[in-house]
């Protein structure tokens, strides 16, 4: 039911978001340039890795040396804005329609948190990532990594297409007030470096 929900949800969003998702892109290109879509590596279900799209809000920099600019530097005032509205999250509906994603589950992070994680915060793969989840309507970016994981296995354990429904609405008035998009001290959010105890 929840994969026929997600299929269903996520081919009407696209068709009726279409004017909308056009609209971000061009401006995107006129703001940031190409390319418009951002492309990642992220763990799915099972820690299956599958490409993840998303709007691009961030500039190409890079110093002297040809490494990546911390994101500080690389974030513009029209870039801040999308992430801020979510709307750079739109393409993802196209992974939820393939199937890579869901709506609601745990979001999917990178690649080299895999090996970081302990047994319990392993089991947030035993579900497909979402666009939204348990931890983003509990706080998003401003709560510590364990709260998040910890939050992601209750949905795990807890999941059910009425939570799910619950999440979706939830996430709607967070987008509006605008809650939770960065950790503090952090344009976007700090990375997970490990648990101390191990």
């Amino acid at each position: 039911m929840k994969r026929l929900f997600d299929f269903l949800a996520s081919f009407i969003a696209l068709i009726l978001l279409s004017p909308i998702i056009a609209l971000v892109a061009w401006k995107i290109r006129k703001n940031l340039g190409s390319p418009v879509l951002f492309r990642q590596t992220r763990p799915g279900l099972n820690g299956k890795p599958f490409e993840m799209v998303k709007f691009r809000t961030m500039k190409d920099a890079v110093d002297q040396q040809g490494n990546t600019l911390p994101d500080s530097e690389r974030m513009t005032l029209f870039g801040d804005k999308l992430r801020s509205s979510s709307l750079d999250e739109l393409p993802e509906l196209w992974n939820v329609l393939k199937g890579d994603m869901s709506l609601v589950g745990p979001r999917p992070l990178l690649m080299q948190y895999l090996p970081l994680y302990n047994k319990e915060q392993s089991r947030r793969h035993d579900v497909r990532p979402g666009v939204t989840g348990w931890a983003q309507i509990n706080g998003r970016n401003a709560i510590s990594w364990q709260q998040k994981f910890s939050l992601d296995v209750w949905y795990v354990e807890n999941s059910s297409f009425w939570l799910d429904m619950k999440i979706l609405l939830l996430t709607i008035k967070k987008v509006f007030i605008k809650e939770g998009i960065s950790s503090n001290g952090h344009v976007t959010t700090e990375y997970f470096k490990g648990n101390e105890s191990e």
